[in-house]
């Protein structure tokens, strides 16, 4: 009875130990798409082209990793919105990830609700810059160190598949999970080079908060 208590508790320990260990890099759905977890928060006003973030425990991604390599705005509302009066639920119907100029004044909801986001959002830049949601927003995963660091054997990074190209996505500053930092694979002629390439912004725009040019909702 006490050597299979004992042999209960060893295994709980070895699960528990497993965990903190980080997840072996898999290749299999890289480029599948994601919503990052950030859009269910009701006060989160979009991520910015001028930053990367790394979403390490997607449950959406094979790979675990849903990476937002420079992109502006929401995946869940293309066409972003003016601040909203007051939250609640949706009047005039919601924008999902793959609405078209018709929808372009829904409002920003949740994903997979129709309650409003209480915040500004940006809309994406243009299709053509690059940094769109399809361009910018997918299933990755980590396939080296980052400039100037030394190899690290213990890490099982993957390699990337064809159409994609292994490209540093955040170096290593001393912040943060190290195991984060690194090398991720990106679609090809993706690579961030400057906020100028944003273009004309399909949606909402304020000069103050988004980056790019313009206003338009020509499909």
């Amino acid at each position: 009875m006490t050597r299979s208590i004992l042999s209960g508790m060893l295994g709980l320990i070895s699960v528990l130990a497993l965990g903190g260990l980080p997840v072996a890099c898999q290749s299999g759905g890289v480029g599948d798409p994601c919503v990052p977890e950030d859009e269910y928060k009701t006060d989160f006003a979009g991520f910015k082209v001028t930053e990367e973030n790394i979403e390490s425990r997607s449950f959406q991604c094979q790979t675990r990793i849903c990476l937002v390599n420079h992109f502006q705005g929401r995946v869940s509302c293309p066409y972003g919105q003016t601040k909203p009066a007051t939250g609640g639920a949706a009047t005039n119907g919601c924008q999902t990830a793959g609405s078209t100029a018709d929808d372009a004044n829904k409002a920003c909801c949740i994903p997979g609700t129709d309650t409003v986001i209480e915040a500004e959002v940006c809309g994406q830049c243009a299709p053509d810059s690059q940094r769109d949601a399809a361009q910018a927003v997918y299933c990755s995963c980590r396939c080296g160190v980052a400039d100037g660091e030394p190899p690290d054997p213990n890490f099982n990074f993957c390699e990337c598949p064809t159409g994609y190209s292994c490209e540093q996505i955040r170096p290593n500053v001393g912040l943060g999970d190290p195991l984060l930092t690194g090398k991720y694979c990106i679609k090809q002629d993706t690579k961030f080079v400057t906020e100028g390439t944003c273009g004309t912004v399909k949606g909402h725009y304020n000069a103050t908060q988004c980056k790019g040019v313009g206003f338009t909702t020509d499909s």
